[in-house]
């Protein structure tokens, strides 16, 4: 975790107009760097955190359960002896801070982000045994890598100073992500501890709703004056000592903070010091607006191939910036978003107790029965037909299951494109069309082959020509639903996938059943 002080240090310097190197007293900014070098403390010796790799990260887990086991059966020891009670909790107490310290052996010199994929993957009870052994020093930098159901449960384990002491050493952009979490005493402490403008960047950052630019922005941003020299540039640089992580850019603006270009720093390194920073700033950069979606953005670093990008707000004044890290985050989040919400789940911790995974298991799996029970009733309506021709009542399932999947497979491609901006309302039209023709030649082969299988189990020409229309019929019908699903509930800002495949294969299921034996009655009774 940085330092509180270099950090406000940091951020002053980035974020003051005036202390941006401007050219007027080129004599001041020299003395300025030089006392700033001269000034400074020894070098620290600087303890990297190991990271672990996928077999290292499996290693260490099954290493902490055979230890938690271990201690499991002292206490269990421990708690059958007889004796005084005083005793029993002291030797209890001497006990957990023996197990929390071998704990903490094994998981202090790990990087913040292992020890909290550590957390994850263990059951709640052992979870709150390792996070009691974490240093406190690593509280925070843990709290933000966890995923939001672990930091709830850990949040609640600490208490308002413990709280207090893992936060405030946070940037602002950071310490947003946590808010929500955070009970509203610890949040109005930390403000008291806060500059005026880190009050403000928090404010900022609160201020823009989740899944947007604004939400995941940081800022931690070096700006430099387009009027300036590159020297001026490079010692402003050499003072601030440190850049903000994944710096590859540094941002161009004019005395009101409107973003007026980009430099490289492979275009800041490879210039002669003598030009001007508006010679050689590039001014054709992507800049991102702070209420624009996440996605969007996301898809902007995959098509440019960027590292980080400036964000400015309606006046085009630089607000913040994102990062290749921020980028990965989302595309991750929307990733495991995606993959719940078409089985009709939310994300919540794997190892969450029976009571609250119900809740999250059970309303789309009722819906399921429900939307079940209505198809078996229309096969219901067709008793006298099925019992008539039994074979049907085989090849009807084979009907609905092909319907279901063509239905799934545009479904997929559609909450997908829809996530990363290439459908809208305006190319939807054109998007279902595509669909139809697609799925309309597959489906005649398909139909082709499934009519020649009916054919031979029947023997019957009709039953084989009644299978292939009714195929053809029922995936036309899946794959427009497939389009029309997620459309119509992004059009009223729902999630596109919750529950999608739910209500996809209700309808391909019971129309696939009415199609079938509808053609059937109609045609061979």
């Amino acid at each position: 975790m940085t330092n509180n002080n270099s950090n406000n240090d940091k951020d002053k310097a980035a974020w003051d107009p005036e202390l941006n190197m401007l050219p007027e007293d080129d004599e001041n900014q020299n003395v300025q760097a030089e006392t700033t070098l001269s000034d400074e403390a020894e070098p620290q010796v600087v303890t990297i955190p190991k990271r672990l790799g996928s077999e290292g990260q499996d290693s260490i887990i099954e290493e902490i359960q055979e230890l938690l086991k271990k201690h499991e059966l002292v206490e269990n020891v421990l708690a059958q002896q007889e004796g005084a009670s005083e005793r029993a909790e002291l030797v209890k107490t001497v006990l957990t801070r023996k197990h929390e310290a071998e704990i903490g052996d094994l998981i202090n010199h790990l990087h913040p982000a292992d020890i909290a994929f550590i957390l994850e993957s263990l059951p709640s009870d052992e979870r709150i045994k390792v996070w009691n052994a974490a240093h406190a020093e690593h509280d925070g930098d843990i709290l933000l890598e966890v995923d939001d159901w672990v930091r709830e449960e850990l949040i609640a384990e600490m208490d308002q100073e413990d709280l207090i002491a893992a936060t405030e050493d946070l940037d602002a952009d950071e310490l947003a992500d946590l808010v929500p979490d955070l009970p509203p005493e610890v949040v109005v402490e930390l403000q008291k501890t806060m500059t005026d403008e880190e009050r403000e960047q928090l404010r900022s950052a609160l201020g823009y709703a989740e899944g947007t630019v604004g939400a995941i922005m940081d800022f931690e941003i070096v700006r430099v004056r387009e009027d300036v020299t590159l020297e001026v540039v490079l010692r402003y640089l050499r003072m601030l000592g440190e850049l903000p992580e994944h710096t590859d850019q540094l941002f161009v603006v004019d005395r009101e903070n409107k973003l007026k270009g980009v430099l490289s720093l492979s275009t800041l390194l490879v210039n002669d010091a003598d030009k001007s920073v508006t010679d050689v700033m590039e001014t054709d950069y992507l800049a991102l607006k702070a209420d624009s979606k996440d996605a969007k953005a996301a898809s902007a670093f995959e098509r440019y191939d960027l590292a980080s990008a400036p964000v400015i707000d309606e006046q085009e004044v630089l607000i913040g910036r994102v990062t290749i890290t921020d980028i990965v985050d989302v595309i991750r989040e929307d990733s495991n978003e995606q993959a719940l919400s078409q089985a009709g789940l939310q994300e919540e911790d794997i190892f969450v107790p029976i009571r609250r995974a119900i809740p999250n298991r059970a309303p789309w799996l009722l819906i399921n029965l429900i939307t079940a029970s209505i198809a078996s009733i229309v096969a219901s309506r067709f008793e006298g037909t099925v019992s008539h021709i039994v074979i049907l009542a085989f090849l009807m399932s084979i009907v609905a299951g092909i319907g279901g999947n063509s239905g799934n497979q545009t479904m997929t491609m559609v909450i997908r494109a829809l996530a990363v901006g290439r459908v809208n309302q305006k190319n939807a039209a054109a998007l279902f069309r595509r669909e139809i023709i697609v799925t309309s030649c597959v489906g005649l082969g398909g139909s082709l082959i499934a009519g020649t299988f009916a054919w031979i189990f029947s023997g019957s020409i009709k039953i084989a020509m009644v299978m292939a229309v009714a195929m053809v019929l029922n995936m036309l019908l899946g794959a427009a639903l497939g389009v029309l699903i997620p459309l119509i509930r992004d059009r009223f800002n729902k999630d596109p996938a919750l529950g999608s495949s739910v209500l996809l294969t209700f309808a391909t299921d019971s129309l696939g059943f009415f199609i079938f034996l509808g053609l059937a009655t109609l045609f061979l009774m």
